[in-house]
């Protein structure tokens, strides 16, 4: 996977104002999830730099070292997530994270900064949204804010979609299981290879797309495939319009 590392986040660990500021953030435990080994050293530097003795800062960089991220740290008080995540369709790693820990404020990391990209991100669950491309005192404002129970969105971001309002309905009657088996379904695995891949029993998945299946109400693989195509957040309006209107 090939991104650009913007100059918002890629210049912080050389900045000096950086190693010189003082602690701005509370000593928080924060998870940074992301798979650009540069961006996550920039953002370990700056947030260890903002907060005092005692704050955790730790990086995953795959979906599923994060599930054994969040078992082990069930003290977590913040999670920094891009997107572009190995092995996630759009906003399903924001989706199943809100999944496995509703209690954990997430706030979306990306340089995807599309007006209706921070939309979504908000009606999916996200508590705050932040442009790979920010600047440090934004950045660092941001994640105060949510931290201390607010929420954090830029002014652009684009008025809320109902059907964007009914997908995040129907998902989020998913478990974080059937999250996983629904992705794997929309990258056209067989049941087989579901099972291979999320290392369950054969006729462990079979139960699985029965019931992600009737959670959706879609009648066929093909169906519950079209609506996570409207997870991605490169996805015109009208193609999820399309995606709702076939099931």
């Amino acid at each position: 996977m090939t991104h650009g590392v913007p100059g918002g986040l890629a210049g912080l660990k050389s900045t000096a104002a950086v190693d010189a500021a003082p602690a701005s953030l509370p000593a928080a435990k924060i998870v940074v999830i992301d798979d650009h080994p540069l961006v996550c050293a920039a953002l370990t530097h700056t947030l260890r730099s903002a907060m005092p003795e005692g704050a955790m800062v730790t990086t995953v960089s795959t979906l599923d070292t994060l599930e054994g991220a969040l078992e082990e740290r069930p003290d977590l008080d913040l999670a920094l997530l891009d997107l572009n995540m190995p092995g996630a369709r759009g906003f399903s790693s924001l989706i199943l994270l809100r999944g496995q820990r509703p209690e954990l404020p997430v706030i979306v990391v990306s340089a995807n900064d599309h007006p209706r990209t921070i939309m979504r991100a908000r009606q999916f669950g996200a508590a705050g949204f932040l442009s790979k491309s920010g600047p440090l005192p934004v950045l660092l404002s941001a994640i105060g804010t949510v931290l201390a129970g607010g929420t954090w969105f830029p002014r652009e971001a684009a008025p809320c979609s109902a059907d964007d309002a009914r997908l995040a309905t129907q998902l989020a009657k998913l478990t974080p299981q059937q999250m996983r088996v629904l992705i794997c379904m929309s990258n056209g695995l067989l049941n087989k290879q579901i099972a291979h891949q999320l290392h369950l029993a054969e006729n462990t998945v079979k139960v699985h797309v029965a019931a992600v299946l009737h959670k959706l109400g879609c009648q066929t693989r093909t169906h519950a495939a079209i609506l996570v195509s409207a997870l991605d957040p490169a996805e015109a309006a009208d193609s999820q319009t399309q995606a709702y209107g076939t099931i």
